[in-house]
């Protein structure tokens, strides 16, 4: 996978997972009722510090374990199978799915930043994702050394930050949001590419 391959792919993976709504975007659309829209960044920043933080520690300690061959085919077996079925249910959820921009609640009553630590570790999707998917990038992103690594992290917190940006922004402003056809459409589109995605992972591994 070439270093342009990663950057794209992962930030249109990150983008499919962010488009599901769940703790991240609760506390998103309540933080930015009450504090405006830096509350989008913020929270984001303290996600991606969390991201950060688990990459570090996984390439200190698993970084020979990651060049094994039966350790690579392992990995992107399950991760390309992990974004086939991720691919597949959002696309057989499309059809119904509603995006809720209720303003609700006072917030978090945390900083923005702990909030988004908070919000992404609490989130047993979080964990499932980098067990399977975010493991099998780092195996394909480490074979390009340390530039690998950073465009991938690079692409996958842009659309973290793009997406949520977005959302704190339409909060805070009080705009009205793309609307359920919008964001079904958005549903298919990255849904029809994680199953494509999946399934060339998967082809490479063999």
């Amino acid at each position: 996978m070439s270093i342009m391959m990663i950057g794209l792919t992962s930030f249109f993976v990150a983008l499919s997972g962010a488009l599901v709504p769940g703790p991240l975007f609760t506390i998103t659309v309540a933080e930015s009722a009450k504090r405006g829209f830096i509350s989008g960044p913020l929270i984001i920043l303290g996600h991606a510090i969390l991201e950060l933080t688990l990459i570090a520690l996984l390439l200190i300690g698993l970084s020979p374990f990651f060049k094994r061959q039966g350790v690579i085919i392992a990995i992107s077996l399950l991760g390309g199978a992990m974004l086939v079925i991720m691919g597949a249910m959002m696309i057989r959820d499309a059809r119904h799915a509603r995006i809720s921009v209720e303003l609700e609640g006072e917030g978090s009553g945390m900083h923005p930043v702990i909030a988004g630590i908070v919000g992404s570790i609490s989130n047993p999707y979080w964990t499932i994702w980098w067990a399977t998917i975010g493991l099998g990038y780092l195996v394909s992103a480490i074979k390009l050394g340390i530039l690998g690594i950073v465009v991938f992290f690079i692409g996958h917190i842009t659309a973290d930050l793009v997406w949520y940006s977005l959302i704190s922004f339409t909060v805070a402003k009080g705009k009205k949001f793309m609307g359920d056809k919008g964001y079904r459409i958005l549903l298919y589109i990255c849904g029809i590419f994680l199953v494509v995605f999946g399934i060339w992972f998967i082809s490479g591994a063999t």
